[in-house]
């Protein structure tokens, strides 16, 4: 998720080639989630690329391909998964965490699936796990399964914050795509290792986001006080202001933890001309 059209120009430079926007992208955020490996395996010259254009303590949180989440549900997945840690190799320490994202129809009933699953990958690399069935949040049995199956991998518990997204009614035609497209779950704002993730979004209305946000903003200097190292994106349905919102909220929390590093300052960028 670093070649937005709408970016550029406005927090990147216009035109620039492929292999530089993730470059001028890191100048902005030091994470990014990793979404386009969710539909295929990408080449490990690619990822070579991607490493070449950041520094070793940029974050990348790389999610496994759907063939191996959602076609075959970690069933006969040997082969995907080796070519897939072949694949990202290249990152070394920018391969934050490897983004286990599972569909909304897994359920309780498929965690020992998981479980085998986790118990076989390499212990080198960090997971990071998102769940969408209503049970994992809604039934305390099945929030203690998955906890403890993630407690014995190391692994963690992505949320996804929508609840700001879902207080009121689409407004626009990127929130009603939004809107049929994602999950509707509970917060949760509980950290099972000192790396925690969370997935954030707001509204088109950049108040409205800023006032959903607050929240995380008090969990996550908690946790910084507490000695943990979260990573948190900030996504709105069409995420044309992404980088601008989550260097505000990253300003936010600064202020209540002044320990924390700036985010990188940015180079200006020239407004995009006819000719």
């Amino acid at each position: 998720m670093w070649t937005l059209k709408a970016w550029q120009g406005r927090f990147v430079a216009h035109p620039l080639p492929a292999g530089e926007r993730l470059r001028a992208y890191a100048a902005l955020c030091n994470a990014v989630e990793g979404n386009t490996t969710f539909y295929a395996t990408p080449a490990r010259e690619t990822v070579a690329s991607w490493a070449e254009q950041t520094g070793e303590d940029f974050r990348i949180v790389v999610k496994l391909p759907k063939r191996i989440t959602h076609e075959r549900r970690f069933v006969d997945v040997a082969a995907d998964v080796r070519a897939f840690l072949d694949a990202v190799e290249p990152l070394g320490p920018r391969a934050h965490a490897l983004w286990v994202q599972l569909p909304g129809s897994f359920g309780p009933g498929e965690v020992d699936a998981l479980a085998r699953f986790l118990r076989r990958m390499p212990p080198a690399h960090r997971y990071a796990v998102e769940v969408r069935h209503p049970a994992f949040f809604a039934d305390p049995a099945a929030t203690r399964q998955l906890e403890g199956v993630l407690a014995a991998a190391g692994a963690e518990w992505v949320p996804f914050d929508t609840t700001a997204f879902f207080e009121r009614p689409p407004a626009s035609e990127a929130e009603r795509d939004a809107w049929a497209k994602k999950p509707r779950t509970p917060r949760r704002s509980v950290a099972l290792t000192d790396r925690p993730i969370v997935r954030y979004l707001g509204r088109d209305d950049v108040e409205e986001t800023v006032r959903g946000w607050e929240h995380w903003a008090g969990v996550v200097e908690g946790w910084l006080r507490e000695g943990r190292s979260p990573t948190v994106f900030i996504h709105t349905p069409d995420n044309a202001d992404a980088p601008l919102l989550a260097r505000r909220f990253h300003d936010e929390v600064r202020a209540r933890v002044p320990r924390l590093e700036p985010l990188p300052e940015p180079a200006p960028v020239e407004p995009l001309t006819l000719f």
